[in-house]
């Protein structure tokens, strides 16, 4: 994940059965891995990060491009290449430590024409006209070694991040920290975005809180998401039932 380019914190990693957890300094974990089952995306809040899915018809997804702000473990990086195979997938990440150990412990693949990873300020790296409106799923988890509140967290940053999307794009933030945090948050993307075009899923037991953006704010029926979900459950495992059930409406 993300860091200010002073004092990048040291990396390392601990094994919890088949489980391997990504560090900064700390004892807060930055990411995970299934060493069984890399492809398996293992927290909660991790696989919310794709409730776009839900917004984009099935169909068209490999023809979809993400872009990640803040590697972590890869884990979002390596699903959305390699499970939902999507046209392309990028990663912006500061600390090259980070990099490296993805590479050495948490068997990410090397850079292709379909996956890469940058190594960039992410607040710098999104003004660059060529992510402009192209970024269907755009993954935001930028946090420090101490994990209490989001390193970009802005209005200005968050209408940075609308001006990447697609017109059927959607932003995902992961919000941990203290209540008082995740209210500032949400109201930061609802200015950028509306609060119309945003959507909350409650905290998980961890304490993260994964809010999703639109570009362009949708309102669709249940019983619509509930048929798209049944379709993303059938083709890649994720339980997006259970999405449609958590998933409300901000605005």
């Amino acid at each position: 994940m993300a860091q200010t380019k002073n004092a990048l914190p040291e990396v390392h990693f601990s094994d919890e059965g088949t489980i391997r957890h990504l560090h900064l300094e700390t004892i807060w974990i930055q990411g995970s891995i299934d060493t069984r089952d890399p492809l398996r995306l293992v927290h909660e809040y991790i696989q919310r990060m794709q409730a776009w899915l839900l917004f984009v018809e099935p169909d068209t997804v490999s023809q979809r491009r993400s872009l990640q702000l803040g590697l972590g473990a890869g884990s979002l990086t390596r699903h959305c290449s390699k499970v939902l195979q999507l046209k392309h997938t990028a990663a912006i990440e500061l600390n090259p430590q980070v990099l490296a150990a993805c590479r050495a412990w948490f068997k990410l693949p090397a850079d292709s024409a379909r996956m890469q990873v940058i190594l960039g300020d992410a607040a710098l790296a999104i003004q660059d006209p060529q992510w402009w409106g192209v970024i269907d799923a755009l993954h935001v988890d930028l946090y420090d070694a101490d994990a209490a509140a989001p390193v970009l967290d802005s209005p200005q940053f968050y209408a940075l991040c609308r001006r990447l999307l697609t017109e059927e794009g959607c932003m995902m933030v992961n919000l941990f920290g203290r209540s008082a945090s995740f209210a500032r948050s949400l109201q930061h993307i609802s200015a950028a975005f509306g609060a119309d075009a945003v959507w909350a899923f409650k905290a998980t037991r961890e304490g993260n809180t994964v809010v999703l953006a639109q570009r362009t704010p949708t309102r669709p029926k249940k019983s619509q998401l509930q048929l798209r979900a049944a379709a993303i459950e059938a083709r890649w495992q994720l339980p997006a039932l259970k999405w449609v059930r958590g998933l409300t409406p901000v605005g």
